[in-house]
């Protein structure tokens, strides 16, 4: 399970995935999930592909945000029943084991990734789908969209690629139990009030919004967008006494970067910095 569906080359922009869609357009890297007529589900492959994607982006300094959306009007409804679920029936617990660390990877290289990711989310989004919405950094959704951890529905555990870690802290540990016990839908209202979702805007204006907000972050300080990022991951297992040490140290090496100087500058001249990434 671990020799990639189809290795990322370098640029990204130049990189033509084969199980999903990948536009880059003014340092924003646009992954739509390309399935469409079954509602964008997840295969082995894709999984595969998109944590290769994911891991590469670390490597791109042209790629300064990521933007993640499904096709057709909904986001993802997780993984293929017939093409993943399926199969899991025939496996032994190694390969089971393999498959399920496999796509906790997923999740792995998109907390790993060092530019925000932004999800743009429409319709169904369930399952895997959910994960993938729940790994990135800031959630965008459509009117009616919905948003399932599906995995109670089908005799698992809610304890998938990282939900019982990640989703409590983004909407509560009570909110995360009740959905993560029955697996029901959460509405896009409800994901709002939640926190997690930053906005609701209509299905024809999530995307664009999407976009424009990671090429608003993507103008901002590199460096410093990827510490914020790194730290608000790391901070999770430390006090706050600790954390408090961390930032500082993360804080005084933005210092040393040209875009802080730049930004002095800019604001001593009446000026709109433009940040540069070093």
């Amino acid at each position: 399970m671990s020799k990639p569906a189809n290795p990322v080359t370098l640029p990204l922009a130049d990189y033509s995935p084969k199980h999903f869609v990948l536009a880059v357009v003014d340092r924003v890297a646009t992954v739509t999930l390309n399935r469409p007529e079954r509602k964008n589900p997840l295969t082995f492959e894709s999984y595969r592909e998109l944590t290769d994607f994911f891991r590469a982006c670390a490597m791109d300094d042209e790629v300064k945000t990521i933007v993640v959306t499904g096709a057709g009007g909904n986001f993802s409804s997780g993984g293929d029943v017939f093409e993943i679920i399926g199969p899991l029936i025939q496996m032994d617990t190694k390969g089971l084991t393999g498959f399920t660390r496999m796509t906790g990877d997923l999740v792995k290289a998109m907390r790993a990734c060092p530019q925000p990711i932004v999800a743009a989310v429409e319709g169904i989004c369930a399952g895997a789908g959910a994960i993938i919405a729940m790994a990135s950094d800031l959630r965008l959704a459509a009117t009616g969209a919905k948003v399932a951890f599906l995995f109670n529905k089908v005799g698992l555990a809610g304890c998938d690629m990282g939900a019982c870690a990640i989703l409590p802290r983004i909407i509560g540990q009570s909110r995360a139990s009740e959905l993560l016990y029955t697996g029901r839908f959460m509405t896009a209202e409800e994901g709002e009030k939640w926190g997690f979702f930053s906005r609701i805007v209509t299905p024809e204006q999530v995307l664009p919004q999407a976009q424009l907000l990671a090429k608003q972050i993507s103008e901002g300080p590199t460096f410093a967008n990827t510490m914020t990022k790194r730290m608000l991951a790391m901070e999770w297992a430390m006090s706050v006494e600790e954390a408090i040490e961390a930032e500082a140290v993360a804080q005084a090496l933005c210092m040393t970067t040209e875009d802080f100087a730049r930004a002095f500058e800019a604001f001593s001249n009446k000026r709109t910095p433009v940040f540069q990434g070093n």
